[in-house]
């Protein structure tokens, strides 16, 4: 059984394009495990090894349960460090956040006075690896997320899929780029856009594809599927190893050094981590002090059939705090990660900004489609079309890049 709401693959949204096949016969978005309605109804590598004392002792931190020999066995599932680049390091000891977090915020207008749509662009999609051509330390036996126990002998072929592109964004970063062998349609960035893709139907993964990529261990999680074929590929005597689908800033370190731990790459994996929690510190404190906090929604829209607001564990309200705001569904009380709206719900919430994605916005036709949703002219968003957009395939990654997509947000919402 996978752990939380990962034990519960996340299922096909047909409506909303997003083939991911799940088991429990719910239809969910992006970060969602489970959808409701109001009022209780259900809605729906090669050379790594340093010499550097430090980073040596870093490893046996971050890898526990190294023994005398070497060998690890990785958790592929660890905790979260709670209040990451927030209020604690990557290593869950406090710290107090720099003051000059972020761009400066002052002399800018109260953001409730700007009026207009804004799409949030990263400046920079490249991956950056922290080191080149790392070398793995092999074997590493790898507890996966769904209570199996795999061992990794070979990184030479390496496939990572998941819905939102996080995997592949950590094995590139960590300079393991060249050995990966295929992609999914949510591994977007410019290093990966020559893999050959294995989820043809738009987030269905293809058993066909992989198995003909003949990939030496698959890295994937349960937000992609359906688990069929990632037990065909284990049939096959591949090594699969499942990762947690959590969309939160804690999560991050957490599974950075997962995913290193099972390349065998610990060491590189720490000093991935410090710099993910570099550039999220840099990213912050871009809400003008002399404001009160916004109030942002995030909508999940398909098509006009599918209209969700986000909240808690969604991903999108994680976002939102970052950049100094309040996730008004968390807000309101909204007890899942998305819930079908409705427009009294979304009156009573007033959102000052609304945030989407940005395939969702134009399959509703723009921002004047959005305004044709019941409720949304009536709140102070869609009164002034504050409307911020950004790329599928970046807004919930919350991998290495999440730095950058902090401050494109951030940037999108406050300074436009």
């Amino acid at each position: 059984m996978l752990r939380r709401d990962s034990r519960r693959l996340v299922c096909v949204l047909a409506v909303a394009g997003l083939l991911v096949v799940g088991c429990g016969g719910e239809a969910s978005p992006p970060g969602a495990g489970e959808v409701s309605g109001p009022a209780g109804a259900e809605g729906n590598a090669a050379g790594g090894e340093s010499n550097d004392d430090d980073v040596e002792a870093d490893r046996d931190e971050a890898v526990p349960n190294a023994d005398a020999a070497g060998d690890s066995v990785v958790n592929a599932c660890p905790d979260p460090v709670e209040g990451f680049a927030v209020s604690v390091d990557a290593d869950g000891r406090p710290f107090e956040q720099p003051a000059s977090a972020g761009r400066d915020a002052t002399n800018r207008p109260d953001p409730r006075t700007l009026s207009g749509p804004s799409t949030a662009e990263i400046a920079d999609e490249n991956i950056h690896p922290v080191v080149n051509d790392p070398a793995p330390k092999l074997p590493v036996t790898v507890e996966s997320c769904d209570g199996e126990t795999v061992q990794v002998t070979e990184t030479s072929r390496i496939l990572a899929v998941d819905l939102y592109g996080t995997l592949a964004e950590i094995v590139f970063s960590l300079g393991m780029g060249d050995y990966v062998v295929g992609r999914d349609t949510s591994t977007g960035f410019p290093q990966a856009e020559h893999l050959p893709v294995v989820t043809p139907g738009a987030h269905d993964l293809n058993a066909e594809a992989i198995l003909d990529l003949n990939p030496s261990v698959v890295l994937t999680d349960a937000s992609i599927g359906p688990p069929e074929v990632q037990q065909q590929l284990r049939d096959a005597g591949i090594p699969v190893i499942f990762f947690d689908d959590a969309r939160t800033l804690g999560g991050v370190p957490s599974q950075i050094r997962a995913v290193a731990g099972a390349l065998g790459v610990p060491e590189v994996g720490e000093m991935l981590v410090e710099q993910t929690e570099e550039e999220i510190l840099g990213s912050m404190s871009w809400a003008p002090e002399d404001a009160g906090p916004l109030r942002i929604a995030f909508l999940y829209t398909r098509g006009g059939a599918v209209q969700l607001l986000a909240g808690p564990g969604s991903g999108a309200d994680a976002m939102i705090q970052a950049i100094g705001a309040i996730d008004v569904g968390t807000d309101i009380g909204l007890g899942r990660s998305f819930t079908q709206i409705t427009s009294e719900a979304l009156i009573e919430a007033s959102p000052d900004v609304i945030i989407m994605m940005t395939e969702g916005l134009n399959s509703i036709g723009g921002v004047g489609g959005l305004a044709k949703i019941p409720g949304v002219a009536q709140t102070p968003a869609g009164e002034k079309q504050r409307v911020v957009d950004m790329a599928d395939t970046q807004l919930l990654s919350f991998g290495p890049r999440t730095g950058r997509t902090i401050a494109a947000l951030a940037e999108a919402v406050y300074a436009p």
